[in-house]
């Protein structure tokens, strides 16, 4: 079977690509659309719980962003640097993106916020990233904390004026270059207000690396060399998700990084093994979902690989139709954007 990533286009108006994140979380529009039939509904996001019934369990990725852009320059020239964090290769190595990349070679030494911050090129690795050992007084969160930025997406370009608001209101375990923006719509009192229906709540972890805006090169979509991302599922949550699924309930999923931690950590019968790894699974149309029954998401960009995880979902024609309709109504599109409800 071949798919090609034009498949997946759609037009977006540059306009519609949400710069800033709603006053308040849950006030942003809610398209609901019917995986069996295709049809559409505009909500707001707060009426949420009417398409939820006692029994569900509705699964969260706690990750944390991590303020992972650091801006610093090279030790002798003053030449200005741009490094983000990609993932911890041991305590103060990490795995990073390096702007400009040519001149930053093994044994170049960087510093950040006049000193406080001070990292040693060590090598270069794979698609060009650069391993940095980092030396610091105290402690290493604090540190970023006062010399980080938050990661933002290439497509916006505000500045972010309250770092909190690129965070969701569970956010726990800190590892994330950038947020699973589903997640953001929540507030503590609509969770609150979810659980009391009798709606479970399962939390389970995946670090969201920058390679989720990478876009597909490739035309056959099957070609895509799918980024690695690592996970972990506690035996709490496989025991809820594995109960509500005996007991009948739909598991539905916030966002596609709760979805692919689901779908990597479940046995072909479904059901739910606890544990953590790496993973890169890749869900495009013909993919058979184990565990999952509906999903809530934002609007994606056009041929990327999450549009593509959405589509295996309802099918690539009602996807593509709905995302015309969301354009049409003038929805907000990406990370500080409306949602989707696929169920």
């Amino acid at each position: 079977m071949e798919l090609k990533k034009s498949d997946f286009y759609f037009d977006l108006p540059q306009e519609l690509i949400a710069q800033d994140p709603l006053e308040d979380r849950s006030s942003s529009r809610l398209l609901m659309l019917d995986r069996g039939t295709g049809q559409t509904r505009h909500e707001i996001f707060h009426n949420i719980p009417q398409y939820l019934r006692s029994g569900d369990c509705l699964v969260l990725n706690n990750t944390k962003v991590i303020p992972a852009r650091l801006l610093g320059e090279r030790e002798g020239t003053g030449a200005h640097v741009e490094v983000l964090l990609l993932k911890r290769r041991e305590k103060d190595v990490w795995e990073t993106l390096v702007k400009p990349g040519k001149k930053c070679r093994p044994g170049t030494e960087l510093i950040f916020g006049g000193g406080l911050l001070r990292g040693l090129v060590l090598e270069t690795v794979e698609e060009g990233n650069r391993l940095i050992r980092f030396t610091y007084q105290g402690i290493w969160e604090e540190v970023l904390d006062q010399l980080g930025e938050m990661p933002l997406p290439p497509y916006i370009t505000h500045r972010l004026q309250d770092k909190s608001r690129y965070q969701t209101v569970y956010a726990r375990y800190e590892g994330s270059a950038a947020a699973p923006t589903a997640g953001l719509h929540f507030t503590k009192e609509l969770l609150a207000r979810i659980q009391e229906m009798g709606v479970g709540i399962a939390y389970v972890t995946l670090h969201v690396g920058l390679g989720t805006f990478r876009p597909v090169k490739e035309e056959n979509v099957l070609e895509h060399h799918m980024h690695s991302e690592y996970y972990q599922v506690t035996q709490e949550a496989a025991r809820q998700i594995n109960a509500a699924r005996a007991a009948g309930g739909r598991i539905i999923c916030v966002g596609t990084t709760s979805c692919r931690t689901l779908e990597s950590a479940a046995d072909e019968s479904g059901l739910v093994r606890p544990g953590c790894g790496d993973t890169d699974i890749f869900i495009y149309p013909g993919y058979h979902f184990k565990v999952l029954d509906g999903l809530i998401t934002n609007f994606h960009l056009p041929e990327s690989t999450l549009v593509m995880l959405v589509s295996a979902l309802a099918g690539r024609e009602r996807v593509l139709a709905a995302y015309e309709e969301a354009v049409r109504e003038r929805y907000r599109f990406f990370s500080f954007g409306d949602a989707m409800l696929v169920l």
